[in-house]
């Protein structure tokens, strides 16, 4: 199902450690970082920032995506978000319609805490029977 070396994992999970250590989340103190591997082997990652107005915070799996497009990036075969939380944290689904976007139905989703627990999703898993540019492209 996914084809992600153990070393790729690795590195993955320390980059959104790395994006968890510089998130911005003065009001709710829920940081969150988030990595994910583009086609290409090259790891992006983000954060979660907040906003005073609420509806305007942004989630660490949607800056780390918009990171990568930024780069030149707009293929990915996996994401990790991680947390400090004992629950693991799956992505809202405002984050799921974007990793919907940017990542195929079978990729690998993981979620990984503080303790090193883990848990995995495909994409499809995650939002199954999703609106994809799929959609808009054939009538």
């Amino acid at each position: 199902m996914f084809n992600i070396e153990n070393n790729q994992l690795l590195a993955l999970v320390d980059a959104a450690k790395d994006g968890f250590s510089k998130a911005y989340a003065p009001y709710s103190n829920f940081h969150v970082g988030a990595a994910a591997l583009t086609v290409t082997g090259n790891i992006v990652k983000g954060c979660n920032v907040e906003n005073a107005s609420y509806g305007l915070t942004v989630c660490a799996e949607r800056n780390c995506l918009a990171q990568g497009v930024i780069s030149g990036e707009k293929a990915f075969s996996a994401i990790v978000i991680y947390t400090n939380q004992e629950k693991l944290t799956p992505p809202c689904g405002a984050c799921r319609q974007v990793i919907v976007e940017f990542l195929a139905p079978q990729a690998l989703v993981m979620a990984v805490n503080h303790n090193n627990d883990r848990k995995q999703w495909t994409v499809n898993e995650l939002l199954p029977d999703a609106f994809t540019p799929k959609d808009l492209l054939e009538k």
